[in-house]
């Protein structure tokens, strides 16, 4: 089968530039956790931002939810902050609500799960983090 290419720079930076509603999956209520500064830095660049983890109820002031069925809006983008090995479940799920953008994070590597998400219609980033790519692409 063929591995799996991210999208060229031109498509992270429009990602990215474009304001979102992002569900952040895995998001850590712990101020110290790349979840959370991730979440915090998306917020500051004007993408609303859905907290999805079940161990909390609120994250940086917003509610946070046990999983991404449980997101009452419409999410365009969905952040994975999970291992790999449960990225394809999420990704799943993320094909299931709707989302047209599946991100996963630095050292978040599922190949199969990221060619269901393309095969499904969804644009796909793995292994890449925002913070990274904003520095590199703005």
């Amino acid at each position: 089968m063929a591995t799996f290419e991210n999208p060229p720079d031109a498509v992270i930076r429009e990602i990215l530039a474009q304001p979102r509603r992002i569900a952040v999956v895995g998001c850590s209520p712990d101020p110290r956790r790349d979840s959370h500064r991730i979440t915090r830095l998306l917020m500051d660049k004007g993408h609303v931002v859905c907290p999805v983890n079940p161990a909390a109820d609120t994250i940086l002031g917003m509610t946070c939810y046990p999983s991404l069925r449980a997101v009452p809006k419409p999410v365009e983008m969905v952040d994975i902050f999970r291992r790999a090995e449960a990225a394809g479940a999420v990704v799943d799920e993320a094909i299931a609500v709707g989302a047209s953008i599946v991100w996963m994070q630095l050292g978040v590597i599922d190949a199969p799960a990221a060619r269901r998400a393309q095969a499904a219609g969804l644009t796909v980033v793995m292994d890449r983090c925002p913070a990274i790519e904003y520095r590199q692409l703005f």
